[in-house]
């Protein structure tokens, strides 16, 4: 039975998917939007608001925390620097998913992930 389980598998082992959305969530941090299909987006966003989130308190124990799932130095300063500032009064919805219809080849429904300004 699926007890509270709401994770999609996106097709992969557990390690595969945990690389894919680790590989989402720093390149959308990196470059301030992603063009993925649909289904990954919807599983990346949690995992970038609640990154942003710990971003804002700049302690060391978050550090630590964002460094565990980011393994890139000059994306977690970036993080911290510039996106934990620029969100520093808003209490979440640092970003959105914005729809651009299907891909050709197979039909996927393609998206935009990115960092509200």
């Amino acid at each position: 039975m699926r007890h509270k389980i709401s994770n999609n598998k996106l097709s992969r082992k557990s390690s595969s998917r945990k690389a894919l959305l680790r590989g989402l969530v720093t390149d959308t941090i990196k470059h301030g939007k992603i063009k993925t299909t649909k289904a990954k987006a919807k599983e990346a966003k949690p995992i970038l608001e609640k990154l942003i989130t710990i971003g804002k308190s700049k302690d060391h124990n978050s550090i630590r925390k964002v460094s565990e799932f980011i393994f890139e130095k000059s994306v977690v300063k970036q993080l911290f620097d510039e996106i934990s500032t620029k969100y520093s009064d808003k209490q979440g919805g640092y970003s959105r998913i914005v729809s651009l219809g299907q891909r050709k080849g197979d039909n996927a429904d393609l998206v935009i992930l990115e960092l509200i300004d």
